[in-house]
């Protein structure tokens, strides 16, 4: 007969996860105690369910990062003669509290620190202090100012010694056979690892990345609140081996700003009040024909915002010889204002939404998955707010998916309109309408767009982020063969997402808004390149930046200027009269002359710059390449070793902007 065991016990086990979370939370009320008067103003705002829900989504994150070879060890099917042990037992208690109480402790280190940053520690904080040898006497310092946690810290040690509780059963429990013991254990780790994984994951769903520290700004109004529902040990866990931003110190600060400054300072960059003709700064080119920009303060005109999710400029006919896959935006180009040379800053959607909407271009990391994502930043939400303007965001996702609700709050939208708001509007097909991966069906999710903006007060800016033209390159069933396009799937998804769009323009110039509204249209990135000319190191990055206005108050064409993503609010915010200053890494196209805009991306550890038919390649260090993309699309004939004098102008104004970007982001300074 088979020997007989005495298994974990489940609720044991969870008992101690539990006395965690408590301890967790309490951390938590202690930090807002400690920060009392940075929240109190806007206490009475929050919801406290909120505040909840964040809170134990990433305490279960960090919980679990940090527990989970505990669990592992206690649910090991070891023989009873091993985890009768009192050696073994006192191991797993010692290996539980040590952890758990580090973790504490540094919640409660950082309630004092917290003070200086303005938000939970990160990893960068060991590279920030690694040289300081004074550290010891500042924390002697501040354990006698902060006496009080120290007691605090003491009492939640002593709470996870006194109410832990061995996890396994007591030799009077009726035993199992060995091989139903073993059986048993090897059934709760094999439950166990996959929830673990959705718990430090923040979510089962594949709408979902794994949580940053950026997630936490969907729960409460402002940046500096999000620290509420944070706790120190995720932030460190999930900024620990990132690629951080530090200041190269290229040029000293004096030189610095008079080679490149991302402060726009609009009454005295373009003047205010002025009417100003575009053909003056070269706009268009003789392909389309002039117009003339009122660039009053009292232009209100409504401002959205689409961005189409993979759109390259690949996919779009009216940007190439052939015919492409978008009759309709085709169409609409005819009477916008495009760029022949128009980029994106990056290469996934988290590049494009900080881009496209705050001005903020892709450096090394996507800034909001570091731990500079609770710096304070503006955007084109939130500078027309202070103009009076209602401002709303779609996404037909799941809330909170990429991060995209976080960022939408941060940056200043007022309302956000998600998944779970499109499927509580009677009027429309609710989740019949999901297309079983990623979100609503583009063409119904742009209707209820249309129908939303109806509702809100004028005048507004919106923005809308499309989802459709995405792996895995699924449309709807009556689409299926009536859309279909040779090539890729993604080009099928073209068409669909191009036909939703000539439904939302139908449906939109029924309304009376219509008409006083700027349109902007943008991709978040390429996609899949099948034309050699998309494939070289611009190509990739080659998306539409399109301006369209009903009314006729933009010129129409192809510009020569070069275009990126951080241009759009910078041209936005001029368009409106904006006359605050602002922070954003682009140009107003449409009051600067075509020879001085320009474009950088950063890939795969090289910036790449683009200004006046030329494309400039440095590593950090050295200028690598220098290219004529006029003469030279492929990028076939490097020009590094001719004497043009633009390879060193433009390498220290590359060189300025990385610089200005890196100082900005670690000393907190997007804003003005």
């Amino acid at each position: 007969m088979s020997a007989s065991r005495h298994p974990v016990s489940l609720l044991r086990l969870i008992n101690n996860l539990l006395l965690v979370y408590l301890l967790y939370m309490l951390c938590r009320v202690v930090y807002v105690g400690e920060f009392w008067d940075l929240y109190a103003e806007g206490w009475e705002r929050l919801s406290m369910w909120s505040l909840l829900k964040g809170g134990l989504r990433f305490d279960t994150s960090a919980i679990l990062y940090t527990n989970t070879l505990y669990v592992f060890l206690a649910l090991l099917p070891l023989p009873r003669r091993f985890t009768a042990r009192k050696a073994w037992r006192n191991a797993l208690k010692t290996l539980f509290v040590a952890v758990n109480a580090l973790m504490l402790v540094i919640n409660l280190v950082d309630t004092v620190y917290s003070r200086y940053t303005g938000r939970r520690t990160t990893w960068t904080f060991f590279s920030e202090f690694s040289n300081e040898g004074n550290l010891a006497g500042i924390v002697g310092v501040e354990l006698i100012n902060h006496w009080y946690l120290v007691l605090v810290g003491i009492a939640f040690i002593a709470a996870l010694i006194l109410l832990y509780r061995h996890p396994y059963r007591p030799a009077s429990s009726r035993p199992l056979r060995s091989w139903q013991y073993v059986t048993l254990s090897v059934l709760c780790i094999l439950i166990y690892a996959p929830l673990a994984i959705i718990g430090m994951r923040g979510g089962a769903s594949t709408a979902i990345r794994p949580i940053t520290i950026s997630n936490a700004n969907q729960y409460v109004n402002r940046p500096s609140e999000a620290a509420i529902v944070l706790n120190t040990p995720f932030s460190l866990i999930r900024t620990m081996g990132k690629t951080t931003f530090t200041d190269p110190q290229y040029l000293p600060d004096d030189r610095l700003d008079a080679v490149y400054s991302p402060l726009h300072l609009p009454g005295i960059e373009n003047g205010m009040n002025m009417e100003l003709p575009v053909p003056a700064y070269g706009h268009p080119s003789k392909e389309g024909k002039a117009g003339t920009v009122n660039n009053s303060r009292d232009s209100r005109f409504n401002v959205v915002v689409i961005i189409l999710e993979s759109f390259g400029q690949e996919y779009i006919g009216a940007y190439n010889d052939y015919p492409g896959y978008t009759p309709f935006l085709d169409s609409l180009i005819g009477h916008s204002l495009t760029f022949r040379h128009s980029y994106a800053n990056g290469r996934k959607s988290i590049d494009g939404m900080p881009s496209i909407l705050s001005g903020i271009p892709m450096f090394v990391e996507p800034f909001f998955v570091t731990g500079y994502s609770l710096n304070n930043v503006s955007g084109i939400a939130g500078e027309l707010s202070r103009q009076g303007y209602t401002t709303a965001f779609f996404h037909g996702a799941e809330n909170g998916s990429m991060g995209f609700q976080a960022f939408a709050r941060t940056t200043g939208f007022q309302h956000y309109y998600g998944r779970t708001e499109y499927e509580a509007d009677s009027r429309f097909g609710g989740d019949n309408d999901f297309d079983g991966t990623w979100a609503i069906w583009d063409e119904e999710f742009m209707q209820y767009y249309a129908a939303v903006m109806q509702e809100l007060p004028q005048p507004f800016m919106t923005a809308l982020f499309t989802a459709t033209s995405h792996h895995p390159f699924a449309v709807p069933a009556r689409y299926a063969d009536s859309l279909r396009a040779d090539g890729h799937p993604l080009h099928t998804c073209i068409r669909y997402t191009d036909h939703a769009l000539r439904r939302f323009f139908a449906a939109a110039s029924r309304m009376p808004w219509y008409s006083n509204t700027l349109f902007v249209i943008t991709a978040d990135h390429t996609n899949i390149n099948q034309q050699h000319a998309y494939s070289t190191l611009l190509g990739t990055f080659s998306v539409p930046v399109i301006f369209y206005s009903p009314s006729g108050q933009l010129p129409t064409g192809m510009s020569r200027a070069v275009a990126q993503q951080t241009d759009i609010m910078p041209t936005v915010l001029g368009l409106t009269g904006c006359s605050r200053p602002y922070v954003a890494y682009g140009v107003d196209l449409l009051h600067t002359p075509d020879s001085l805009t320009w474009a950088i991306h950063y890939n795969n550890g090289i910036y790449q710059y683009v200004q006046d038919s030329c494309l400039l390649l440095f590593d950090g260090q050295h200028p690598v390449g220098f290219y004529n993309i006029e003469s030279d699309p492929m990028l076939q004939n490097n020009l590094l070793t001719t004497d043009d004098r633009r390879i060193g102008r433009y390498t220290e104004r590359t060189m300025a902007i990385i610089q200005s970007y890196m100082q900005r982001m670690v000393n907190n300074r997007l804003t003005p």
